[in-house]
């Protein structure tokens, strides 16, 4: 499953940087990339285990950017 997100208060190019490199380490992410141009996510992941993948996505952009906020 592929799915965008849309991010808000994203204040940091090399934060979408560190966030997109955690996130493709993921277990079950086959893609992820995060945009601070277009403040996007995109998760590719696996379909059964993609909504836990979303949330320890969004656990770790909290952690690397406290006010970016993932909108779901």
């Amino acid at each position: 499953m592929k799915k965008k997100f849309k991010l808000q208060d994203l204040d940091c190019a090399n934060c979408a940087a560190k966030m997109e490199e955690a996130i493709k380490k993921i277990d079950g992410v086959n893609d992820a990339s995060v945009s601070f141009m277009m403040q996007k996510m995109t998760i590719d992941a696996d379909d059964a285990r993609f909504d836990e993948i979303v949330k320890e996505a969004v656990a770790i952009c909290a952690k690397v950017e406290p006010d970016c906020k993932v909108i779901l």
